[in-house]
């Protein structure tokens, strides 16, 4: 078997709206494609010693063991790759369930579709099902070792990728609220919602922690300082910078008992606590100075350690912090208990689980040794046995909930130090023997205010409530459900994506907001472009949707963004769908119009169910969309008749119809007239059907988003098809003696309206400088040829630059074979290189000539048509109603596809 591509999807898809993350890989089966499990010897009884928990696999027999029931039947091997790759997630304690296996158009070769929770373990878990399988049809086995390195890898992958337990809380607490997240590319950001409503966290600090009180917070002594001029009790104490001090600094706080800490440090790091003699004082200097320059040497105060979290300047939990210990059962030695209590499946490494797994360092062995301990002795049965001196829960130790125990005199001491030192998020270490009285009653102390302060003993207490503290972090970020949203447009379609999408975001700026769209030509945030290039992936959706200053979001969705990667968003408020026609068949398995309309159709499914779906109602693969999403449906026609549309709108349903030279919003029993077709420029004079059909679309999803009928109409008239706002999109130029036209028609839908425009050009020669893109299929170029044959009088025949892997001149080949089979002794010529074919149009055009381009590169062609002196660039719809100077018959109806 071989791997012939492996994709990684990261929003809704072709293979599932809710199901986000899929790893896509496209497999050759090779000499096995015809040849199921059941006749591949031994195979059965090879994978299932090598993964008997693929019983749990019910697959399509619907019970326990009903996966396996298939491969001894016979199933195909790309399907037992797919339940293999899941499996080793599993093992790996990912819990992954959504696969698909189907075969493409060429035989043998299969898409086998496995979810993922990691991308890099899932990429992982697809090659190592492959290397499973094969090595059980080769050996008949997969050795025991390998299985358990695979895991072990996976295990990897996952635990790198932990966000954190704090950081994790906060996201399942937003994905609880609807509210989306997405990881930045620098310092663990992540943003919490889109747009100009986004908030930002790093573990658990957020866009509202003040540098000031970080700050403050991380030097311990200066917050020691603050606090005891507010009369908050602190431990007596000083800062040292050199071990001549050390001796001072001990009389300074009283003698003994001492803790000596670093001045910066964190998670108990360097910390040395109850240090009772010299010799521990001078070992404890040493470890602390490993982290800090500066020491602070503190009077230790007898009592239990307590962390009390205030969030937005109210007390959310607070929790009892038990050092690392083990107790004796008079049988096991230190060590051995060790090792038992690391057993709990509650512990991992690092933050990986609830608890962290008990390790022992030099502190730990002094703090033996001053229990009359060393890691063989046997402590007594119910013997506690101190491992740490700090309550960290990083460094083994446990927590108990105390939250409903803390006094009032306490909470309101906790949240008076948070507004002292400045912070929203904070975590306040108090020592105190009984946290339900006050501490002015106990000698209780405040030892440290630590800003991004961890969550784990909150939500997940060894003993006690787990205590929802992440919801106070978003009721604090988004108060009052506050919208965490941008509205979101997404527009898809074979033809008019781009124009549509411009239109849109033009009349939404009518409103006064900032709107960034995403197009085949850029990127662009209000009235500047971001980055130019074919930007209409989930990539340039991120960079709109991260944008601070953005609060509308207008979305180009094209098919191959949605086929690589999926949509770059998990929803949208309104999903355009403008037309599905033959395009792009034949490449990334889409190999018929029906499995186009489905890709396109991810647009509409991802609207949210009080969203609107924006259908094509005279397209009936874009009308049948309607039952496949859970939006509310809005049809737009250029019929007024249409049977569809009358009955949604009698239903109550809302449409944009053109009727009677008007675009209009119906429904019910009123009529919006937004404007005559004659007055808006994009239309061409009303003589442009699918223009007029572009506006109805864009006019209907701006309505559906309140944008008021004033707005929509101001934003029609003002919106033009030139270069600066529809480059590429029947941009036509006067060159004096003859114009120059430059379109982006690509695909036969796109020729045919073009074509309804130069026929009636009627002066002059129509040349035309046509070519397609390489990936497209053979009988599509000769259709490109057959259709060019019957527009213009000359044709020059060019390719593109980037040839997409066909052969130089295959392209021009076919299409001439389809230019000779409508004419065959029509005049052309074949100049493969685009610079020379429009330079050789424009020196060959007489007077009165219209010169059309169908350009790889717009910029390019653009540039070279201005270079010819261009007098003005003028709109279509100017040559139309000036018969007499561009010769253009006034009756003509024109069709542009763009």
């Amino acid at each position: 078997m071989r791997i012939l591509k492996i994709q990684t999807l990261r929003g809704p898809n072709y293979w599932s709206i809710r199901r986000h993350k899929l790893i896509v890989m496209r497999l050759d089966l090779d000499n096995l494609a015809e040849t199921p499990s059941n006749e591949i010897a031994g195979f059965y009884e090879g994978l299932v010693e090598a993964l008997p928990s693929l019983e749990g696999h019910y697959c399509s027999p619907g019970c326990r063991g009903g996966f396996l029931m298939r491969v001894r039947e016979g199933t195909m091997m790309g399907h037992i790759v797919e339940h293999v790759a899941l499996e080793l997630q599993e093992l790996a304690g990912m819990h992954v369930g959504f696969g698909r296996t189907r075969e493409t158009a060429t035989p043998g070769i299969y898409q086998v579709v496995i979810e993922y929770l990691n991308e890099e373990a899932g990429r992982y878990a697809a090659r190592a099902a492959v290397r499973l399988c094969q090595s059980i049809i080769d050996r008949g086995r997969y050795p025991k070792a390998e299985l358990e390195q695979d895991v072990q890898d996976l295990k990897d992958f996952w635990r790198d990728a932990s966000l954190g337990p704090s950081t994790e809380a906060i996201i399942k607490e937003a994905e609880k609220k609807g509210i989306p997240w997405m990881p930045l590319p620098a310092r663990f950001l992540i943003q919490l919602g889109y747009g100009i409503h986004q908030k930002r966290i790093q573990a658990t600090m957020t866009n509202n922690t003040g540098i000031l009180g970080v700050e403050l917070a991380g030097d311990k002594e200066a917050t020691k300082r603050i606090l005891d001029a507010n009369g908050v009790p602190v431990p007596r104490g000083t800062v040292i910078n050199f071990f001549d001090d050390l001796e001072e600094a001990i009389e300074y706080v009283g003698g003994y008992p001492i803790v000596i800490k670093p001045l910066d440090g964190n998670h108990g790091r360097g910390i040395t606590i109850d240090i009772r003699n010299w010799e521990d004082a001078e070992a404890a200097y040493e470890m602390a100075r490993q982290v800090s320059r500066s020491i602070i040497v503190e009077r230790y105060y007898v009592g239990r350690d307590h962390r009390v979290l205030v969030v937005n300047g109210k007390v959310v939990a607070v929790a009892e912090r038990t050092p690392a210990h083990v107790v004796g059962n008079g049988k096991s030695t230190i060590t051995e208990l060790i090792e038992e209590t690391n057993l709990d499946p509650k512990r991992g490494d690092g933050h990986d689980n609830v608890l962290t797994k008990i390790e022992l360092d030099r502190t730990s062995y002094q703090l033996l040794d001053r229990q009359g301990y060393t890691i063989n002795s046997v402590p007594p049965q119910g013997e506690i046995c101190y491992l740490r001196a700090t309550a960290n829960l990083s460094t083994g130790g446990s927590a108990v909930d105390r939250t409903d125990e803390i006094h009032p005199e306490n909470r309101w001491l906790a949240q008076r130090i948070v507004r002292i030192i400045g912070l929203d998020v904070a975590g306040i270490d108090i020592v105190t023997s009984d946290i339900s009285r006050p501490l002015r009653e106990l000698d209780g102390v405040i030892v440290e205010v630590n800003a991004a302060p961890g969550f784990r003993m909150h939500v997940a207490p060894s003993v006690g409530i787990p205590r929802n503290v992440a919801g106070a972090v978003m009721d604090m970020l988004f108060p009052n459900e506050q919208s965490s949203r941008i509205p979101i447009l997404s527009v898809t379609g074979t033809n008019g994506k781009t124009t549509t999408t411009r239109l849109l975001a033009h009349i939404y700026k009518q409103t006064g907001k900032v709107v960034g769209y995403t197009t085949t030509d850029g990127t662009y945030i209000g009235d500047f472009l971001v980055e130019s290039g074919d930007n209409t992936g989930p990539q340039s959706a991120h960079v709109i949707l991260q944008d601070p200053t953005v609060e509308v979001a207008v979305l180009e969705s094209a098919r191959g963004g949605i086929l690589r990667s999926g949509l770059g968003f998990e929803n949208a408020n309104v999903g355009v769908v403008l037309n599905v026609s033959a395009d792009h068949l034949g490449i990334g398995d889409i190999d018929t119009i029906e499995q186009l309309a489905h890709l396109k159709s991810v647009v509409a499914e991802a609207v949210f169910p009080d969203g609107y779906a924006v259908l094509n109602a005279d397209d009936h693969r874009v009308a049948a969309m309607a039952e496949k999403t859970k939006a509310n449906i809005a049809y737009f026609t250029m019929n007024p008749d249409s049977d569809l549309v009358r009955k949604h709108i009698q239903q109550g349903g809302v449409a944009a119809i053109y009727e009677h030279g008007y675009l209009s919003i119906v429904k019910g029993d009123w009529t919006h007239r937004i404007e005559r077709a004659e007055n808006i420029p994009l239309t061409m004079g009303a003589r442009a059907p699918f223009m007029i059909a572009n506006a109805l679309a864009a006019s209907l999803a701006a309505f559906v988003q309140d944008v008021t009928i004033e707005q929509i109409r101001a934003g029609l008239r003002g919106f033009r098809a030139s270069v600066s706002q529809t480059p590429g999109r029947m941009n036509l130029f006067n060159l004096g003696k003859y114009h120059a036209l430059v379109d982006y028609a690509h695909n036969a839908a796109s020729y045919e309206a073009l074509g309804s425009f130069v026929r009636n050009w009627t002066t002059g020669q129509r040349i035309g400088v046509i070519g397609g893109p390489g990936d497209r299929r053979d009988e599509d170029f000769v259709t490109l040829g057959r259709l060019s044959a019957d527009i213009f009088d000359y044709i020059i025949v060019k390719e593109d630059d980037d040839t997409r892997g066909r052969p130089r001149g295959s392209a021009s080949d076919l299409i001439v074979e389809g230019i000779t089979q409508v004419k065959p002794n029509y005049r052309f010529e074949s100049i493969l290189d685009e610079t020379t074919a429009i330079n050789k149009a424009l020196d060959m055009a007489a007077d009165g000539s219209l010169v059309v381009v169908l350009p790889e590169s717009v910029n390019r062609a653009i540039k070279l048509i201005k270079m010819r002196g261009v007098q003005e660039e003028v709109q279509p719809q100017q040559s139309i109603n000036n018969d007499s100077q561009n010769g253009i018959a006034s009756s003509s109806v024109v069709n542009t596809l763009i």
